[in-house]
């Protein structure tokens, strides 16, 4: 079993135990669940400047099902990543809830992520000498539940995503479908109240792909944050909203 990974934190604005949607007095305050003011990404490539983000400005409200579309190279997956803290933008702010994520430091990111997003990879991102099962409670260890929650929570999640039967199977034995149910179940083990998604049906048969939409439609049935990069328009169809991108801006909403 994978050892318990405890993070010590230095003072970085926020409290990594208190509830996402927080004010003083300690009542939910109505804001936006995602906030993007002006923000830029920019790339130097050798003598170039590739503009992946051109002061997108976005609001995604608290329930909402966005789906993200548009060309390869639109700057979707770059969205992503900046509100998930995988990257940083080169001007502009990125708020989830009342925390400017852009500000924090590594080991304040990786407890704020613990607590606040679920993230489905492209590619399942499953460290290949860890179990299905220890893969799904890495979450837990990065929040510090390891010693409060046992293995019957991973269990139950993966259960719920039709992996009972692979829990101590490594990932080279997984068919792509197997990975990337075993990838959800992993987002979603701290029932982080975000969950996003980087083209999570890419890889998939049409088969795998229409459950794995089942997936997404009922964790945002149950009251969740979805944002999502997607091709396929039967994934697009399930969301509640859906944002064109083109040439680093978003280019409005898609019909």
């Amino acid at each position: 079993m994978a050892r318990a990974v405890h993070l010590r934190l230095a003072p970085c604005g926020f409290d990594a135990d208190r509830p996402l949607w927080y004010t003083k007095d300690m009542s939910a305050v109505a804001q936006p669940a995602i906030r993007l003011e002006q923000v830029s990404r920019v790339y130097h490539v050798g003598e170039r400047d590739y503009h992946a983000l051109r002061a997108v400005s976005l609001r995604v409200e608290p329930g909402e099902f966005v789906a993200v579309v548009g060309p390869s190279g639109s700057g979707k997956t770059t969205l992503l990543n900046l509100i998930a803290g995988i990257d940083r933008p080169t001007a502009g702010e990125v708020w989830v809830g009342d925390v400017r994520v852009d500000t924090l430091d590594e080991n304040a990111l990786a407890r704020w992520r613990g607590r606040t997003l679920g993230i489905v990879f492209q590619f399942f991102q499953l460290l290949p000498t860890l179990t299905v099962l220890e893969n799904v409670l890495l979450p837990m260890q990065l929040r510090d539940l390891w010693v409060r929650v046992d293995a019957q929570r991973a269990r139950a999640a993966l259960e719920r995503v039709g992996m009972a039967a692979h829990l101590d199977k490594l990932p080279a034995e997984l068919s792509g479908g197997e990975k990337q149910r075993a990838a959800l179940a992993r987002a979603l083990i701290n029932d982080p109240p975000i969950l996003i998604a980087d083209e999570p049906t890419g890889n998939l048969d049409s088969a795998t792909g229409e459950q794995i939409v089942a997936l997404f439609e009922a964790y945002h049935q149950q009251g969740k944050t979805v944002i999502l990069v997607t091709h396929e328009e039967r994934l697009a169809e399930a969301a509640t909203r859906r944002l064109h991108m083109l040439d680093g801006r978003v280019d409005g909403e898609a019909a």
